[in-house]
């Protein structure tokens, strides 16, 4: 099963998305972060009251290189996720519904979009690992590894809690992280909508040439 957390601040700017995510069940506390658990269904954007600002982060991109994300992002649409390549299910099925939807538009927004992947397992997620990972899914995409706390404090400021990976019982690793996709508005470059871990490539479709004009899908 994946565990989608968020946190508080982001459920008080998010209801429509954490009612639909906590099914039948009542959310669990921990540690200041809400855990929700069970199915949600996929729907429309939501629009952020309070949108958030772009983190200062500067990481390792797949080539080993110093990666500001303010710099390298700004005035450009982008999409920012938190997971990682040894996912089974929700990583890579959300990275692969954003590239189809990608390749629909017009080449020239194609080139304008920004695709962002931070690995929430930079210990085994290197930069040569995360880079043939997401080549696999759309050569365009930035994949950003680094040091896990810098990487955790960035993704609580955009409402989304990461644990360390760790080992369970029988011997598979998990990272538990929020399996949220935030999109940041070329006009203002903050980020103004929230996409929950069961969007669809239709959605997606729909909703990136608005995103790219910085509009309300």
């Amino acid at each position: 099963m994946h565990t989608t957390r968020v946190t508080v601040a982001a459920l008080v700017a998010a209801a429509a998305l954490t009612l639909t995510a906590c099914g039948g069940g009542a959310p669990a506390k921990t540690d200041g972060v809400t855990q929700i658990t069970g199915q949600s269904k996929a729907g429309a954007a939501t629009v952020l009251d309070r949108p958030f600002d772009k983190p200062e982060l500067v990481l390792t991109d797949t080539g080993g290189k110093p990666w500001n994300l303010r710099e390298q992002t700004q005035g450009k649409p982008t999409l920012i996720y938190f997971g990682y390549t040894n996912c089974p299910d929700v990583c890579p099925l959300t990275m692969s519904n954003i590239a189809v939807a990608r390749k629909a538009l017009p080449k020239a927004d194609q080139e304008n979009l920004r695709v962002v992947f931070v690995t929430t397992d930079p210990e085994r997620d290197t930069p040569e690992s995360l880079g043939a990972w997401l080549k696999a899914q759309d050569p365009s995409f930035v994949g950003l590894t680094g040091d896990f706390a810098t990487i955790q404090a960035a993704a609580r400021r955009l409402g989304i809690g990461i644990d360390p990976a760790k080992k369970e019982a029988d011997g598979s690793v998990v990272s538990m992280h929020g399996a949220q996709v935030i999109a940041f508005s070329p006009k203002s470059n903050e980020g103004y909508l929230l996409y929950g871990e069961n969007t669809t490539v239709d959605t997606y479709t729909k909703d990136l040439p608005k995103i790219i004009k910085g509009e309300n899908p």
